[in-house]
């Protein structure tokens, strides 16, 4: 996430009081109304405390590209490790505390610039900063009914109602827990910090968080529109790139190479999941991320990629032919997943779930297969054979964005639709030895001799609008006469 410190600190060092408002005031104005928004759903007797992610090694002393915990992100926008944030409803003036690492010259000159306390304000808001490493002392204190790096004989009322909550038994920690781990999984920084609380402070109680953040992340902000839209608009730029690439004979990695210079000559300096570009029967393979296959005439090639700009991340998925038209065969299939996706939107209404979208779209995917001679059946779960997963997901700070799939669809809500049907080689012979199978695959297996191999998805992110879906990746071609005409003005800047 080194973008969001770059844009952040170099809005500061250019900026004039004599200009209009920076990007980086707005950023600052929206982490501000989102803190303000989890507040309210806190109360005066609660301590929230949210935690920077930590590294990841990549291989021996190499770590990943540092990316910052989502949630910590969404509420301070601050990219670097080893921060902690708290919220304390009822305090008078240090409602919101930050804690950051200590800037230290040695570590400057290994790994960069580490945040002094002004610029971490300068970027969250937040007024209250301290050293990660007085975070421990600062929980002590709280929880012991004395202020914070104050003397026995200063007053002051700042902490007041959380320490009538300690003395009174009622006082609360709130934490994002997230995902529960199993019985012998590794325990993150929220529960290894609950359990030490637990043995210390036996009268606080403990709150998971995660629905409140969740919920709050799950409708996007208009701040959080912009950001998403460019974000698809770069990515929509790298697919048609990408497009201009591929030709038989290139290989798959050339593609890729093609897209991801995309990101980052605008400013994306990451993907937002590796980069699927698959050709042939790799297109069946739904996460193949090898990209070394030499692409031929006669392919399909899949390309499921998509940029992280400034902390926003889409998806898109186009399947095109290598050689610039459809054959008979793949057309079937692709005007299918086309349809699928085309009821899927109109499904994707307010009031509806996402679950009225996969459903719309199961029903297309039904018929047309019936109708190819792929199943034998109009209704049941026959189809999955072909057509594996779900198609909808949430979209935004993680490509897999968090939120409940329960709640009806609402604007500045942003989504995913993506059908894709797959006919692999040996999927018949992974049904079970029944009667019914064995006459199934004796009815089918001519018809996918004709379809072996071809893989289709498309995808589409959107945001939903009072006005309806608004398909944030549409300029990318996905009807098939407007894919041809695309592959076909590559032909013709080749010769």
């Amino acid at each position: 996430m080194k973008r969001v410190l770059a844009v952040a600190v170099t809005a500061l060092v250019i900026g004039s009081a004599a200009q209009p408002a920076r990007a980086d005031d707005e950023l600052k104005a929206d982490l501000q109304a989102r803190r303000t928004k989890l507040m309210a759903g806190l109360d005066a007797q609660t301590m929230f405390v949210a935690w920077s992610a930590k590294p990841a090694v990549y291989s021996r002393d190499v770590d990943y590209e540092y990316r910052q915990d989502s949630n910590l992100l969404y509420l301070t926008g601050i990219p670097q490790e080893g921060t902690i944030l708290v919220i304390m409803p009822g305090n008078e003036t240090k409602k919101e505390i930050l804690f950051i690492q200590e800037p230290d010259p040695k570590r400057e000159q290994w790994t960069g610039h580490m945040l002094t306390k002004a610029e971490a304000t300068a970027i969250s808001g937040i007024q209250t900063v301290y050293w990660t490493a007085q975070f421990e002392a600062f929980v002590a204190s709280v929880m012991n009914r004395a202020p914070f790096e104050m003397r026995r004989t200063q007053e002051t009322t700042e902490f007041d109602r959380f320490f009538d909550a300690v003395t009174g038994g009622h006082a609360k920690l709130s934490l994002v827990f997230g995902h529960r781990p199993g019985p012998s999984q590794p325990l993150g920084d929220p529960y290894e910090f609950a359990r030490a609380a637990r043995d210390r402070y036996i009268d606080v109680g403990l709150v998971d968080a995660t629905a409140t953040v969740e919920a709050l992340r799950q409708v996007k902000t208009a701040y959080e529109q912009r950001l998403l839209r460019r974000s698809l608009e770069i990515s929509s730029d790298a697919h048609v790139a990408g497009m201009r690439t591929a030709a038989p004979g290139k290989y798959e990695y050339e593609v890729e190479a093609a897209i991801e210079q995309v990101y980052l000559t605008n400013g994306a300096m990451s993907w937002s999941y590796p980069s699927i570009v698959a050709s042939g029967p790799n297109a069946t393979t739904l996460h193949y991320e090898s990209s070394s296959r030499r692409m031929e005439a006669g392919d399909l090639l899949l390309v499921d990629a998509a940029a992280d700009y400034q902390g926003q991340s889409g998806d898109i998925t186009r399947t095109y032919p290598i050689s610039g038209t459809f054959s008979p065969a793949q057309k079937d299939l692709y005007q299918i997943v086309v349809a699928a996706q085309d009821a899927g939107i109109k499904a994707a209404v307010a009031g509806h779930r996402t679950h009225a979208v996969e459903v719309a779209a199961e029903d297309v995917v039904r018929a047309g297969l019936l109708k190819l001679g792929l199943v034998t059946e109009a209704t049941g779960d026959q189809f999955r054979i072909w057509y594996p997963h779900g198609i909808c997901h949430w979209i935004g700070l993680d490509v897999h964005d968090v939120g409940d799939y329960k709640r009806p669809l609402e604007p500045g809500m942003a989504f995913t639709i993506e059908p894709g049907i797959y006919i692999r080689d040996g999927l018949l012979e992974q049904l079970p030895d029944t009667p019914e199978n064995r006459a199934f695959k004796e009815k089918v297996r001519p018809v996918v001799q004709k379809y072996l191999n071809i893989g289709v998805r498309l995808e589409d992110s959107f945001l939903l609008t009072d006005a309806g879906p608004e398909r944030l990746s549409g300029k990318v071609p996905y009807t098939i006469d407007a894919i041809e005409a695309l592959l076909r003005t590559r032909a013709a800047a080749a010769r």
